[in-house]
């Protein structure tokens, strides 16, 4: 009974978080109930906006983001694996951030994963999809659509489903991306 009353615990925090703490325009009060109840290391002037979708297990999700990183809306956050964000980070609309899947190999459709590492500087596009267990080096973007099967070296652009190699992005990054729009727009807030 034990194990039923703390995973049904751990699902009503999880239940909570992404139907109706989600939904709260206030940074502080969603920030501050990811903290608590789902354990997640948030940085310095960091911002995960409204609506994003968080998973993770009975004692909290792996999830760790930088100082100066923003998550835009609607992103899923899978933290069962462990998912480790760096600082001036900037994860567009939608993305999908994957720890853990299905081996369509197996007999038995046992789960398979690893953590995700996304370094400083890193630029994921809108409705971008990182796979279990992909590093993702600094400064790289990863194109609006894709899909990363592969670990992104640093400072390379990556596009396309497999993400594959496009170019390189210049190395001299100084931006801080720091954004909080009010509620779900696009309007600066700070």
């Amino acid at each position: 009974m034990g194990d039923w009353i703390r995973n049904f615990r751990a699902a009503t925090n999880y239940y909570f978080a992404n139907h109706v703490i989600a939904k709260i325009p206030s940074y502080a009060i969603r920030h501050s109930y990811y903290r608590r109840f789902l354990k997640i290391m948030i940085g310095k002037d960091s911002s995960i906006a409204m609506d994003c979708f968080i998973t993770g297990y009975d004692k909290g999700c792996i999830i760790a983001v930088g100082d100066n990183s923003v998550i835009n809306r609607r992103c899923y956050l899978d933290g069962r694996s462990g998912l480790k964000i760096g600082n001036n980070v900037n994860i567009s609309a939608d993305v999908c951030l994957i720890t853990l899947q299905h081996d369509p190999d197996s007999p038995n459709f046992v789960c398979t994963g690893g953590p995700i590492v996304i370094d400083d500087h890193v630029w994921i596009g809108m409705r971008a999809m990182v796979m279990p267990g992909i590093h993702i080096g600094e400064g790289a973007v990863v194109a609006a659509g894709a899909v990363v099967t592969r670990d992104v070296a640093p400072y390379s652009i990556v596009a396309g489903i497999p993400a594959v190699h496009r170019k390189e992005r210049p190395r001299n990054l100084m931006y801080v991306t720091k954004w909080r729009p009010f509620y779900d727009t696009d309007v600066a807030g700070s």
